[in-house]
């Protein structure tokens, strides 16, 4: 029946399994019953509980603060995940997590305490997006708190904060042939790399990162191999660092291929020297901040609002959705891990492809 611990073996008895107390450090040890048949079996372990030896109570679990599990949780993600990835977390735990909660021991963490938590970060004037991000990682941290006290933990079920439904920028048809139109016409190594952002839906960090021998002019294509971002310096010196590593997940690693007018924009910019960044023509990087410079002077320059480097991907994967590409090839071309999240976080289809969708109900007398 189900629950019971009772099954036939190889040698044709059946064995029936009960607890008969616990070891020094908590673990459940067992003893076991056989019988020629399940009845005989199973009838003997009423008998067999009653005269094993009283189970030895479970030692007493440790009462530790929560702050203590933050640091044995980051520790865990030390070395297991990527290290922008760790600075996050940390960031998250010793600005917000810790100094609102950390006193509290796990055992006393509720729903009432974690809605406290969010409705006290709300009132911070930080927004719902944010908060979501941090009581993600709350939640973590309490799924490592569960294995460590089995049984001691409450159920806490955590409601995220809703988010305001935000209009993404995208530069209207008219921006973009205007943009475009004021990187060509005085072109560097810079301009160059914003246009060939605007062509292909590269991440800024990709793009920082994109050297020329990560492009094939021959087979038409650009292979993203890396990525650029500043990050927390824990040694002496600056506060931060510039750190170059692997893309932000297995599918961020891809092949892109190349439109005519992005293969003619790069036989125009190509160097000699592979190993050169594309920002600069030479060995020397353009981090991502400076770069966010150079596109807000750009913008400013063409009379473009809320212009972010964000925008450009946001236009490429609007335009590839207006012109009819396929959204597994063009999810592929963006580096996400599903289609779904190319529909939901980057197309945002003009009124004008809505009103021709709109149209072919004509066809079926609507």
């Amino acid at each position: 029946m189900k629950g019971e611990n009772i099954f036939k073996r190889k040698d044709g008895r059946w064995e029936a399994r009960y607890i008969k107390g616990r070891d020094p450090s908590g673990r459940i040890l067992y003893g076991y019953c056989y019988g020629k048949t399940y009845k005989e079996a199973k009838e003997k372990i009423p008998k067999a509980v009653r005269t094993s030896a009283p189970a030895a109570p479970a030692p007493a679990l440790p009462r530790r603060r929560f702050a203590f599990y933050c640091d044995e949780w980051l520790n865990g993600c030390r070395g297991r995940l990527k290290s922008s990835t760790c600075e996050r977390y940390e960031t998250t735990v010793e600005k917000h997590l810790k100094p609102l909660i950390g006193g509290f021991f796990a055992q006393e963490i509720t729903e009432e305490t974690v809605n406290s938590l969010s409705s006290e970060l709300l009132s911070e004037g930080l927004a719902p997006k944010t908060v979501k991000d941090i009581l993600i990682v709350l939640r973590l941290i309490l799924k490592h708190i569960a294995k460590q006290l089995p049984g001691e933990l409450k159920q806490v079920e955590i409601a995220y904060p809703k988010e305001p439904k935000k209009e993404a920028r995208v530069l209207s048809l008219d921006e973009q042939k205007r943009f475009i139109s004021y990187l060509a016409k005085d072109l560097d190594c810079c301009k160059f790399g914003v246009l060939l952002a605007i062509f292909t839906g590269l991440r800024i960090g990709e793009l920082c990162a994109l050297k020329w021998e990560n492009i094939s002019l021959k087979e038409r294509t650009i292979r993203v191999t890396a990525t650029m971002q500043r990050l927390k310096n824990d040694g002496e010196g600056a506060r931060t660092k510039v750190v170059t590593g692997s893309p932000k997940s297995d599918l961020s690693s891809r092949v892109i291929p190349l439109s005519d007018a992005a293969v003619r924009l790069c036989r125009h910019m190509a160097v000699k020297d592979h190993s050169a960044y594309i920002l600069t023509g030479t060995r020397k990087l353009m981090e991502p901040r400076t770069l966010q410079y150079r596109l807000k002077k750009y913008a400013a320059d063409c009379h473009l609002k809320d212009v972010h480097f964000h925008t450009l991907r946001h236009t490429f994967a609007t335009r590839c959705i207006e012109v009819g590409f396929e959204i597994k090839s063009l999810s592929e071309i963006l580096g996400h891990a599903t289609t779904a999240i190319t529909m939901e976080r980057y197309v945002h289809p003009s009124l004008n492809l809505k009103r021709e969708n709109m149209q072919k109900l004509t066809a079926v007398g609507m």
